[in-house]
């Protein structure tokens, strides 16, 4: 490995390459039947952690609101209490007044003072009730929290225990797949890498069994397979874009397709 490592991309064959992008993509697809094997659990998680940041600040929000709703109802306790007193000075007024003008008067200012108490303590109840709605909302998103925070914990130790089975093998594999990342050419890994990514089994190269393409099985021609044989160049699936390599090459048994035997005419019989 020490001395194939110093060659440059020149000097490795094509044939190099393309067994070296093999053992690749078998360990990338361990990898990823580790991945496989802790199903949606990391999802799962990542879902009630936002949900949990979600219940917080909801609480936080009406935690706020009530706040303001507590401003808003003393305010409108101290503009009652304004307007008791202007009602007790404009009575005290009225038993000193010279005339009916200036006592009826008075008595218009005391009537709007009390229609404005009265407004006052309809908009005092609106608030209490909107805070103590608020209260009873927060008290049932801290349970749905409390719930959420205790199914989290379970998903979370559930997830520790298939990532510590895992965890070293998961690490091995990594370090295999550095190790040969580098001899591979920069542009076939890149290209390889995309084709991964785009693909739903992961698979960026795939061998010709049965005369098709491993990965989307459609039928490849038999001068493509000669070609991918002879290993002068790397060759792509024309239907996925998938890069394409024999079996043998591979390391795997070819699986042949036996041609039907041709059908034999009936001779015709001697007159």
């Amino acid at each position: 490995m020490a001395t194939e490592s110093k060659k440059t991309d020149k000097e490795r064959s094509v044939e190099e390459r393309l067994k070296t992008l093999f053992e690749l993509q078998t360990i990338l697809s361990e990898i990823d039947r580790i991945k496989i094997l802790r199903g949606e659990l990391p999802n799962e998680v990542k879902d009630l952690e936002d949900n949990i940041a979600r219940y917080n600040t909801r609480i936080e929000k009406h935690r706020e609101e009530i706040a303001e709703l507590k401003k808003m109802i003393a305010t409108k306790t101290g503009e009652i209490n304004d307007r008791q007193a202007k009602i007790a000075r404009y009575k005290e007024q009225q038993d000193n007044v010279r005339n009916n003008r200036e006592f009826d008067f008075l008595n218009k200012e005391i009537e709007f003072e009390g229609l404005e108490i009265e407004l006052a303590e309809k908009n005092i109840r609106e608030y209490t009730t909107a805070r103590e709605n608020k209260e009873a909302e927060i008290v049932r998103t801290q349970e749905e929290l409390a719930d959420g925070e205790h199914i989290l914990a379970e998903k979370r130790a559930e997830l520790a225990d298939i990532v510590s089975e895992t965890k070293a093998e998961e690490e091995n594999l990594r370090a295999r797949a550095l190790d040969l990342e580098p001899l591979i050419d920069a542009y076939t890994l890149a290209a390889f890498k995309r084709i991964r990514k785009n693909a739903r089994n992961g698979l960026g190269i795939v061998t010709v069994q049965r005369n098709a393409c491993g990965g989307c099985f459609n039928r490849i021609p038999s001068q493509r397979q000669l070609e991918i044989k002879m290993h002068k160049k790397i060759i792509v699936c024309e239907y996925c874009g998938r890069i394409m390599i024999d079996a043998k090459l591979a390391g795997l048994e070819e699986e042949v397709v036996e041609a039907p035997a041709p059908k034999r005419r009936a001779s015709k019989a001697k007159a």
